[in-house]
Parts: structure tokens; sequence; C-alpha cells
């Protein structure tokens, strides 16, 4: 009977992993590692959504994606995923996915339920007061003149709203609480022990649509308008407002960390430690979940490997660029010249000159620091300066001026009122690769990228399983 019942569970097993292969095979192998079809069409269907401009069929996507897997890989290889700053990252990404998970909708409600209750509680039987008010400011030190002054101001309104002035208008032409002014002096609903005693105290004295004597408060003197009154509304018609007021204030979060931080130390182990278990547990029944971590994971990896094989190496590889672009240089020339220099503006006459001669036999690219300390160096701005290499139409004083453009008006600049031009015209091409840097920079990298892609393809196998291929997103 035991070996019928082993055999049985052998069997199931056996059932269980057949199916797990045929729902979800193996698309492909990069250096030995499965990569499962699942895997891929999220990639796939993310990276081809509705708004893509460029879209890739399943066919075209499989030879980009071995790369990213190969790039990833190699990132592996060279240990990447151990450096502190990746871990960190990555970390903080992960946890981003997971710790909501320690917070349930119902300590949600809990927490809106207790701030709810202890205003209640601060409100107490006084209620909630709707106000306007006028503020006739007054130093607390003020002098007896000021104080006059002050006094005899805000008998002066008050009077006026007795004989029939409108409260509103007079507290936007008089009130001198800017907060409340420009809207007539109202003020949201106010609970006890939210404002000053003085203002209050006279301000729940009130009966609805009363207006208040003079009073003085530690600020000034106040003319109160009472609106309404109420009790607080129900926890129901408050709820939304009071998960808003959770989310804005950052409240959640901290509850979320105190979650995390509790059930870490019931379970007796850090907290860290139990994040990323929660992460493991809840990718095993996420796919989304366990695919969008993973992604994040490789893309940290895969930054980080390009920068150091391709994208900061090419950008700093200097004779490598020149070189390239020796290499290529047909591929850069123009079908218009170009003006390689500036066009400025000077305060004085005598500094047209000067400029000139300050830059002869400079190199063009130490020119913006030697303008700058000959003539911008101190407080004074002596010259207005446009540096660049320009083509018809880029800039008026030089189409004017180079291009002998007529009828281009130039816009005067104010208290610079000379103004020229100081460099080359290049008819056939640019000189060197500092000329068109961006673009030799973007071709080098290119070359590198494919080179590298070329010489990870050799050192990792990779096999494709077309027949998968073929059911991807027809499954």
């Amino acid at each position: 009977m035991k070996r019928v019942t082993i055999f049985l569970a052998i069997l199931l097993m056996t059932a269980v992993t057949a199916f797990a292969q045929t729902n979800d095979p193996v698309i492909m192998t990069v250096n030995g590692q499965p990569v499962l079809r699942s895997e891929f069409v999220y990639s796939y269907n993310k990276n081809n959504s509705e708004g893509v401009i460029d879209k890739k069929t399943v066919e075209e996507y499989v030879d980009l994606f071995v790369n990213y897997k190969l790039k990833v890989m190699a990132a592996l290889d060279a240990h990447l995923d151990t450096m502190r700053s990746f871990k960190q990252e990555f970390a903080t990404y992960r946890d981003q996915q997971v710790k909501p998970s320690f917070f349930s909708e119902k300590d949600m409600e809990a927490e809106a339920l207790k701030i709810y209750n202890n205003t209640k509680e601060d409100i107490g039987p006084k209620g909630l007061v709707n106000l306007s008010h006028i503020l006739i400011r007054l130093r607390q030190q003020g002098t007896a003149q000021e104080q006059n002054r002050a006094k005899q101001r805000i008998d002066s309104i008050y009077n006026a709203l007795k004989n029939g002035a409108d409260f509103a208008e007079l507290a936007k032409r008089v009130s001198e609480d800017p907060g409340s002014a420009a809207n007539g002096g109202k003020l949201s609903w106010i609970r006890p022990k939210q404002t000053l005693k003085e203002f209050e105290d006279a301000a729940y004295a009130l009966n609805k649509g009363e207006i208040s004597a003079p009073v003085l408060s530690p600020v000034g003197y106040h003319i109160i308008l009472m609106h309404d009154r109420k009790q607080l509304e129900p926890f129901e018609e408050l709820k939304e407002s009071i998960y808003k007021f959770i989310e804005n204030r950052g409240l959640k979060e901290q509850m979320i960390d105190a979650a995390v931080n509790q059930a870490a130390k019931n379970a007796n182990m850090s907290a860290d430690a139990l994040l990323e278990r929660r992460a493991a547990e809840l990718s095993a029944n996420d796919s989304d979940l366990k695919n969008l971590i993973r992604e994040y994971h490789d893309g940290l990896l895969l930054y980080e490997i390009s920068n150091r094989m391709v994208w900061e190496k090419a950008a700093s590889d200097e004779a490598g660029l020149a070189r390239y672009f020796q290499a290529n240089r047909k591929n850069y020339s123009w079908e218009q010249p170009r003006y390689k220099g500036i066009a400025y503006n000077t305060k004085n006459k005598k500094d047209v000159k000067a400029v000139k001669k300050c830059l002869k036999k400079l190199p063009f690219d130490r020119w913006a620091e030697q303008l700058r300390t000959t003539f911008n160096g101190d407080s004074v701005i002596r010259i207005r300066v446009v540096k660049g290499i320009f083509k018809e139409g880029d800039n008026k004083l030089i189409d004017k001026k180079v291009f002998k453009k007529k009828n281009v008006e130039v816009p005067p600049v104010k208290d610079y009122p000379y103004e020229a031009v100081y460099g080359k015209l290049l008819k056939k091409g640019p000189e060197t690769y500092d000329d068109v840097r961006g673009q030799v920079v973007a071709d080098y990298q290119d070359q590198m990228e494919k080179e590298w892609v070329a010489s990870l393809r050799s050192r990792y196998p990779v096999t494709i399983n077309q027949e998968v291929v073929k059911t991807v997103n027809k499954q």
C-alpha cells in the first residue's frame, strides 16, 4: 500500500510539472539559463503597447530581447549585483512594491476612524463655526498713538457695517489679513482651540448672521461675522476626505513602516530580510509582480553594464572618437556651410576689437572661459556672447554679417549697442569631431554596442524555441 501511495504521488508531481511546462514553456535559453514564455510576453507587450511608435513584430523583438538578456548575463558575471549601490537601489524599489501588503484597507479605515474620533472629541459640544472677519493689525507693544489710530479705524469700520455696508466688500478693501481679505474676509470652518482665545470666545458667542463688536486679540482688532455653525458630520461622510488627509500628510507611509517593523520584530528577523521573503511569496502567486520586480532588477544591471561598456566608455574615449571621426568623415559632411564662432555685443566700442584679439590663436573650446575671465570676471558684464556652430537661419546677426542675408533685422541688445561676429566659415564640413561631437559620440556608441553584443553572442550560447515563439500572444 505504501509503495502505491508513493507511486501515485510521483505521478501527480510529474503531471503538475508537465502542466506547468505546457502552460509556461521555455521560449529560449541564454547560457544554459531558461527563459519562460511569460517573461518574454510581459516584456514584449509592455514595449509594444498602444502609443509606442516603433512597434516590433514578435520575431523582430526576439533579437532585441536576446541582446537584453545577454547584457544582463554579462552584468551578473561581472558581479554588479553585489555592489552596495545596486543592492540599495533595488531594495528601495522592491520595498515600494511589497510594503503595502503589510497594511490593509481595514488598517486604513481603523486609522481614519481614530483620527475622526480624536477630532470629534476635540470639537466637543461647541461644534464648528463658519466665519468671516475684518482685521486691523496692532503690535502688542504698540504705542498709545498706534493703539488710538487702530481703535479709531476699527470703530469707523464697525459703524459703517451697522449702517448697512457690505461686509465682504469692506473686508476686501480694509482688512489687514491678506489670507482672507481677498476672499471677502471668509475663513474656513473653525473648531475650538484652533485660533486665538479672544477671537474664539467672541465668535462662539454669536448667533448665525450676527456681527461682533470690535474684539481685541494679540494680533489686533477683529470684527467677526457668523455665517453658520454645525456639528461634525458622520464618519462615513468624511471617510474619503480623511483618507486623502492621511495620504497627503505622509501618514500612510509612516503606518506602513511601523507595520513592517512590528512584523519583523514578531518574526525575529530584520525588516530587509522580511521584505525580501515577502517579495518572494507575493511573486510566487503574482506573475505580473514577479516580472515587474525582475524587470527593475535587470534594468539596473543593464544600465550599469551598458554605461561601463558603451555609453560612458565611448563618451570619454577622446582618441577613439577622433579615430572614428577620421574613418567616417564623409558621414558628417554638410550640405550648407556653417559658421564656427561667436556673435557678440559690447557696452564699449573698443571691446569689439579687444574680443577678437583675446581669442586669436586660442582653440575654440577655450573661448568661453577666456571671454568670461577677461570681460565678465567682475560685477560689470562688458559683453554678451552667443557661441556655437551656426547654419543659415540660426542667428540673425550671423545671417546678416556672415551669410550676407539682406532685409534681416537684428534685435538690439539693451545697453550693448555694438555688435560683431568672430570666427570662421566652414564650407566643406567640420574641422574636428568636436564640431559634431554629439553625433559622433552617438555613432561611436552604436558601433561599440554592436561589437559588444557580437562578443556576447560568441561568449554565451543562445537557443531559441521557434515553436514557442509562434505561440506568443496566441495562447
